[in-house]
């Protein structure tokens, strides 16, 4: 596991806190399987859950991470970011630092906004 993940721990009563983790509780009964990490970031709380990530928070929140169409793993973000701007992308949200890592967002040429992670 990953360095700031941690995996879903339930409190003592055997429940997650807080309303946003009873909105995130139906996705592992349709995926059959609970998450593999779980974290907060900002307002929000993410959950890895086979190969989707689960954003659960308030609608105005949620919207702030529609603009991405995907999420791509990367083991090295420089030497992404270089071969992106080698190849024409922009990138529209310049690297940060959250829970999960480095990221950045990107747009190529043509294409949708994605983002990068490290």
């Amino acid at each position: 596991m990953c360095p700031g993940y941690r995996r879903a721990q339930p409190r003592a009563s055997g429940r997650h806190p807080g309303p946003r983790a009873r909105r995130l509780r139906r996705a592992p009964e349709l995926l059959g399987t609970g998450p593999d990490l779980r974290f907060a970031f900002k307002d929000t709380e993410l959950a890895a859950i086979g190969d989707f990530l689960v954003i659960a928070g308030p609608p105005a929140e949620r919207a702030r991470y529609t603009h991405a169409s995907a999420t791509v793993i990367v083991d090295d973000l420089d030497e992404v970011t270089t071969a992106l701007l080698g190849a024409g992308a922009a990138i529209t949200t310049p690297e940060s630092t959250g829970p999960t890592g480095r990221f950045l967002y990107a747009r190529h040429p043509g294409s949708p906004e994605i983002e990068y992670v490290e």
